[in-house]
Formats: structure tokens, C-alpha cells, sequence
């Protein structure tokens, strides 16, 4: 049996989720998995060491900083925050954002603490 391809809306997938700083896993490309999350306030200074991190706003504002500035993102912009670069996102308002990272990368790099989070994977 064949499966027809149909769109994934992002639209559709954050509606169904409004926890904050929790990624949700929406597809898999090879070794990586598409995510994404709701922020709102502070995150945590993190790294990850092994891997580059895409980070895009899909609506609202993002902040990250980064220990030499900081980069300022608003909807439809990316960054690529480089491997082993420390940062930490800021979320003035309810911003909402795609991830695109390696399986197994874990949210809060090598700072784990309280706020790590396995993403969750939606229907």
C-alpha cells in the first residue's frame, strides 16, 4: 500500500500544542529531525558541541544571544547558530520557531539541568 505525500502545515502543528520550551518533532530528514517549539521569556546558556543548530521564527521575535552580540530574528529569518557556539534564546513575546538538528541533540546542550526535554513527536 502506497501512502499519497501530503504538505506538513506548520500552522496546524503548533495548534496543537501551547506548553513552552518543549519541541515537538514534525519529520525526519535523514539523521536530523524537523521540530518545533513555543518560547516565551529566558532560556538557558547552552552549546552543543557537536552540532550546528537551525533555529528559525516561524512567528513573533527572537533573540540569541551569544557571548560576542547577539542576532535578532523575526518571521521567515534563519540562523545557524555554529557548532560549539555558547547561546541562549530570549523571547520577549510568544514566539514560536523551527529547529532543524540531528536526532538525539538535546535541547539544553551541555548545560542539561531542570529544563531538558526529549521533543515529543506529533501526529
Amino acid at each position: 500500500m502506497t501512502h499519497s505525500p501530503a504538505p506538513v502545515s506548520l500552522t496546524d502543528k503548533l495548534s496543537q500544542f501551547s506548553d513552552l520550551w518543549s519541541q515537538k518533532k514534525i519529520a525526519d530528514v535523514n539523521d536530523y529531525e524537523v521540530k518545533l517549539a513555543k518560547l516565551k521569556g529566558d532560556f538557558v546558556w547552552h552549546t552543543h558541541e557537536d552540532t550546528d543548530e537551525l533555529i528559525m521564527v516561524v512567528s513573533g521575535r527572537l533573540t540569541l544571544q551569544l557571548r560576542d552580540g547577539e542576532v535578532a530574528l523575526g518571521p521567515g529569518e534563519l540562523f545557524v547558530v555554529p557548532r560549539g557556539v555558547e547561546h541562549c534564546p530570549v523571547a520577549e513575546e510568544e514566539t514560536a520557531i523551527l529547529l532543524l538538528e540531528p536526532a538525539g541533540t538535546l535541547n539544553t546542550g551541555d548545560a542539561g539541568g531542570p529544563r531538558t526535554k526529549a521533543p515529543e513527536a506529533l501526529a
